[in-house]
């Protein structure tokens, strides 16, 4: 089985999400974007030794995918794929395919179709409706038109607006239902701005849905971050880079936590409001300190929103933060659909 490493020359660098930005014309029907939650030990099957596998996969289907890279103690990476919503199918077809080849240890391969596993679909919580569908409708569709089984999560992962969706089945199974889903995610994609994308780390604790408030300790783990980008010190942080807390000690707080999420920056003026007006008032409701980098960190475009302060006060900042994107979100689909029945009636 090739070997994961945290070689840089070895990873492959995600798919930059399709911009969202209003200055442009989106074109939702031609890229999805669909990331799945993996292991450590699969993420270097999918990219083989060297880039081999990924680069492959992106030959025989067309798509741009990626893993996250290896953050020390965290054994779970981000997949990132992108592409039309057939080519992406076909390519968590075919992942699924080696993972299930990889984990074989018997000479005889089974044939894929007798073959059960699953993957885990990140998918962002206000996009959860459309793929559940009224009354389940949706997803037992999906389900029985796939032959795959899905399992959606009911809470929202740590410091993100997104949830898991397993999808179990055989490999061809879970392909047609990864394709249905994608198309559900397209046809309703506006749903989906704004999502605070979710980034493993040391401090993540999703077995019971609680946050341990002693993993959070400044000087003890780095920062949740942004995987995708450079090396750089991005994904670094000491008790000393940290805001100061008291002037008359340089230890901070014990139960600190910093935390960084990434926001698209055609949202980050919504955010931030006229002369730091809303940024000003969430950091007052929430006791955190909040600092937004001045350019994007990486190829998506996307600004980096530093949040430091205990658990409890990080979960209001996030919560104020979220609310503040979904508002400005609803505002704008309201506004294009004024603008087209303007368009209409004339």
């Amino acid at each position: 089985m090739p070997s994961d490493t945290s070689n840089p020359r070895e990873e492959a660098a995600p798919s930059p999400l399709p911009s969202r930005s209003p200055s442009q014309s989106p074109s939702p029907q031609d890229t999805l974007t669909l990331r799945a939650l993996v292991s450590t030990k699969d993420a270097g099957v999918i990219i083989g030794k060297g880039g081999k596998n990924v680069a492959e996969l992106r030959d025989q289907t067309g798509v741009r995918a990626g893993v996250s890279k290896v953050i020390p103690g965290v054994h779970e990476r981000v997949l990132t794929v992108s592409g039309s919503v057939e080519a992406v199918a076909k390519a968590y077809n075919l992942i699924i395919t080696q993972l299930v080849a990889a984990s074989t240890t018997s000479p005889v391969v089974p044939s894929p179709s007798n073959v059960h596993t699953s993957i885990r679909l990140l998918i962002s919580h206000n996009l959860m409706g459309t793929i559940i569908g009224r009354a389940g409708l949706k997803i037992k569709a999906i389900q029985d038109n796939s032959g795959a089984r899905m399992v959606a999560s009911k809470e929202m992962l740590p410091q993100s607006t997104e949830r898991i969706v397993e999808v179990q089945g055989a490999p061809e199974a879970i392909g047609r239902a990864v394709e249905e889903i994608g198309k559900c995610l397209l046809e309703d994609w506006e749903r989906g701005l704004g999502t605070v994308l979710f980034h493993p780390g040391p401090a993540d604790d999703r077995g019971t849905g609680n946050r341990r408030s002693g993993g959070y300790s400044a000087p003890q783990y780095p920062s949740t971050r942004r995987s995708n980008g450079d090396g750089g010190n991005r994904g670094r942080v000491s008790p000393s880079s940290s805001p100061a807390h008291s002037p008359v000690t340089s230890q901070p707080p014990a139960n600190l936590r910093t935390q960084n999420i990434s926001i698209p920056s055609d949202m980050v003026g919504c955010i931030i409001g006229r002369s730091g007006t809303k940024i000003t008032e969430i950091r007052r409701l929430s006791g955190s300190k909040i600092s937004i980098a001045k350019a994007p960190h990486d190829e998506t475009g996307e600004r980096m929103f530093t949040i430091v302060g205990t658990p409890e006060a990080n979960e209001k900042a996030l919560f104020l933060l979220y609310n503040q994107l979904e508002s400005e979100k609803e505002r704008r689909v309201g506004r294009e659909a004024q603008q087209q029945s303007e368009l209409q009636q004339e």
